[in-house]
């Protein structure tokens, strides 16, 4: 048992070390490390995932898409399958900010069954945030403007787990009116 976890807290730690000055841009400037946690925690505590490969991804998602972490190194460090999860879920910065959304609508149906676990994970922690915390400069047009949108990703992932999928939805019923 011991050894199944060890790659989770290396990725944790990884996380922490990666995302160690970065910080939500909600009002209270949450620790950015809040939310690949958050999304570990609702795949275990809210979907029933084990999966040490999905837990690690979801961990370390953000990694090479707000850090300075490459690819490469992921995949020295906790392998191909885990390496390979992530860059599924990760945008590609040098696009414009509406290219890359939509594009996660566009592939979110394309992606493997542990990206899509990922990704559903992280448009609830994202819901949530947004209803509860929402970043500091966010009127209310672009807080539904943002619900809007991650439902339409999220629309392309059904399927993938019914459990997941209702706290999605019921993120998505606290959308800002």
């Amino acid at each position: 048992m011991t050894s199944e976890l060890a790659p989770l807290l290396r990725a944790l730690a990884f996380a922490a070390h990666k995302h160690r000055d970065q910080r939500r841009k909600d009002a209270e400037a949450s620790p950015y490390i809040n939310h690949p946690i958050a999304l570990a925690d609702v795949l275990v505590n809210e979907g029933g995932i084990t999966e040490v490969e999905v837990l690690c991804a979801a961990l370390l998602h953000d990694t090479v898409e707000d850090t300075d972490t490459t690819p490469q190194e992921l995949a020295r460090a906790f392998g191909a399958r885990i390496a390979g999860i992530v860059a599924e879920v990760t945008d590609d910065k040098t696009l414009a900010k509406a290219e890359r959304k939509r594009l996660q609508v566009e592939h979110a149906a394309t992606i493997s069954r542990e990206a899509k676990l990922v990704k559903l994970a992280d448009k609830i922690c994202n819901l949530r945030d947004v209803a509860a915390r929402p970043p500091a400069e966010w009127d209310l047009a672009r807080r539904r403007e943002y619900f809007e949108w991650a439902k339409s990703v999220v629309e392309r992932l059904r399927g993938v787990h019914p459990r997941l999928e209702a706290a999605f939805d019921a993120a998505y019923a606290a959308r800002p009116r």
